[in-house]
This record gives structure tokens, sequence and C-alpha cells, in this order.
């Protein structure tokens, strides 16, 4: 991976980053593509219509379905796919918290039960790294401990103590299969964790941020806690993750929360929220959220957005897309995907651009005005 900053207005900054499959500038969204498919959209939509740089799918499911050895034999995530830009994939912790009624941790790593057929299958630093060199993913997540919150201190603290160890673990192990010549030209991240504890987050920081990873991602927020705790956490985070390494927020969010953290020197992003909320008829603006499903669009033939150029906006009309949705066909969620995909791409390049001029205050005091009617 190449890195290099480009731009830095306060603590907000614009970097270029590249990778073997592509190269892109921060701050940067990731749709969510979890089992290597950002939902009801293919890569010629990713790439055409939306000029996506990177997405990211998820180790667990991969490794479940189709498997990592179908991927590989089909030449990986990109020739498997289709896909031409970066993959980033996760490493299964997020699982871990998400399905935790499937899964339990233990000192040697995670052991999941399949949502699919309640098989059993143990998760490790050094295993979840193979199944991602299988992947050929150009950026991989290492297996960390995620917390709940709020969560008591003794679990926060073990949370930590597993998740540091973790790290060391994989990337001694990464050192070793690129010396055996794997996964040179995948690169690792390491994770941040410590919920909303300021002290526990120091310590896992200042442990993890000495290793040679490529990178540093903050895990464990937008989880249950208040927005006001997850931006004091990431203003106290961002100050000890190395200047010169990418900084990552994982799961994150809304459009309040990408501008808030690129404000505080946060690089990448993503969320399932633009195609989730796309699918339950949810829909981003500039001037806020607009609910495709009230009756006051029945008849209503501007686009979701005047002067919003995506594909949707430029084809098809409110009373349309109320009628797509309210008769359950299929094709709205393609096309309501898309708008909130580009509402969300086009953010960050409007940010990447306030930073390069020097103006982000007032990028972001007019963000807020808009949405204010």
């Amino acid at each position: 991976m190449e890195f290099k900053v480009r731009y830095q207005n306060e603590n907000a900054r614009v970097c270029e980053i590249k990778t073997a499959h592509s190269s892109f500038l921060t701050p940067i969204f990731m749709p969510v593509g979890t089992s290597a498919c950002v939902k009801s959209l293919d890569f010629i939509d990713l790439q055409k219509l939306l000029n996506v740089k990177i997405i990211l799918a998820n180790t667990y499911h991969l490794y479940l379905r189709p498997g990592a050895g179908v991927v590989k034999n089909c030449g990986g995530l990109h020739k498997f796919t289709g896909f031409n830009g970066s993959f980033l994939t996760d490493s299964g912790g997020f699982q871990a918290f998400s399905l935790s009624k499937n899964s339990k941790q233990s000192e040697e790593g995670i052991l999941f039960k399949s949502h699919i057929d309640g098989s059993k299958h143990l998760f490790t630093p050094s295993s979840v790294l193979d199944t991602q060199y299988a992947l050929n993913s150009d950026i991989m997540m290492i297996l960390d401990d995620l917390v709940a919150l709020p969560a008591s201190k003794k679990r926060l603290k073990l949370s930590i103590e597993r998740t540091i160890q973790w790290a060391k673990e994989a990337i001694t192990y990464h050192k070793i299969k690129q010396n055996q010549g794997i996964g040179t030209k995948q690169n690792i991240f390491a994770i941040l964790q410590g919920g909303t504890d300021l002290e526990l987050r120091k310590e896992c920081a200042l442990n993890i941020c000495e290793l040679d990873f490529d990178g540093f991602a903050i895990g464990g927020l937008s989880v249950g806690e208040e927005n006001a705790k997850m931006y004091e956490v990431v203003d106290n985070l961002t100050t000890l993750i190395p200047h010169d390494k990418p900084r990552y927020l994982m799961g994150v969010g809304t459009p309040e929360d990408l501008v808030e953290n690129v404000e505080r020197g946060i690089d990448m992003f993503d969320c399932v929220m633009p195609t989730r909320n796309a699918r339950n008829g949810t829909l981003f603006t500039n001037f806020g959220k607009l609910n495709i499903k009230r009756s006051e669009f029945i008849n209503d033939n501007e686009p979701i957005e005047v002067g919003c150029s995506c594909y949707t906006c430029t084809h098809f009309s409110r009373a349309y897309l109320n009628h797509l949705f309210k008769a359950k066909e299929l094709t709205f969620f393609r096309l309501a995907s898309l708008h909130n995909l580009h509402y969300y791409l086009s953010l960050v390049k409007q940010m990447q651009e306030a930073i390069r001029l020097n103006s982000f205050a007032k990028f972001k005091k007019e963000f807020y005005l808009k949405r204010a009617f």
C-alpha cells in the first residue's frame, strides 16, 4: 500500500491510498458488500454509475458461503465478482457481536455456530488471515474482541487484552506468510477497542499502534453509545494513531457522523445505512431524509432531490418510486440504493474539496444549515 497525506485543514485531511487494484482519495466511504455483493446492485452499477473504488466484504460470511476455497479457485474476490476496484474484508469480529447467541469468545479466538447450518467453526488470529489470503482482498482486518455498550470495566479490560494479544499474533503470522510469498500484495489493519473508556482506549492504542500494521481502525463504536461519546473517543484516538497511516472508523454511520469524524481526522468509513435505509424507503438528501412511502409523493413528478445527478434522479420521479415501493417491485431497491450511495459518495467528495480549499469549517456550517429547514 502507498499512503500519502495530500491536504490537511486542521485535523481533517485528504489522503491518497494506492492498493494493488485501485487508487483513491480519502475521506472515503466504502459500500458494504457483505457476501461480495452490495445488495440489489451489480458491479457495473458500482463502477459505471457510482465510480466506487473500494467496497467491504465479510470474512465470516464468505468463509461459510461459498467458502474461501471456492473464491480462491475462481481467482480471488476480484475475478469471482468482476469488481476491479479494491476489497476490504472484515475479519468476523463484528459477527461475534451481532450473532452473539451463536458465538463464544476465548483466549484462543471466537467459536462460531453457523447461522446457516449450525456447524461449529473456530476463528483465530491466524485462521481469519488464512481465509483472507484465499479471498485475496486488498485490505485485511484482524480478529478483535468487540463488546456491546454499555459494558463493565472488567469486560472492556478483557476485550482490550484479547485484542492486543490477537494483534501481536496476527502481525507475527502475517510477516511469516509474507516471507513465504503469501499475501505480499495484501495489507493488514489492526483494530482498536475499549468502548467509551478513554483510559482503556489509550492503553489499547499505545500497545497496538507500535506494531507494524499498514493502517489502524477504531472499532466498537456506534454500538449503543451516545454520539457525543463516540466523538470524544475519536478525538482522543486520532492523536495516538500514527499520522502516516490510514485511520478507519468502522460501521459509522449517518451523514452527520461522517462530517463530524472527518473533522476529527478519520479517513475511511463503512456502513450499511445507505443501502438498508434505501430498501426501507428512506432516501438521503442534502436537506435531510425523505420518506418515499408518504402519500404526498403519489403525484410528485420531481426527482428525489432537484439538482442531484445520480442515475435515479436523472431518470425517475418521486411518484414512480412511491409506486414501485408500494407495489413491492424489486427495481425499487436498486434505484433507491443507487441514490443513497450516490449521496454518501458525493458527500465525501465535497469534504475532500473543502479540505483542499482549506474551508472545512465553512462546509460544515453550510451542511447543517441546509438540514435545519
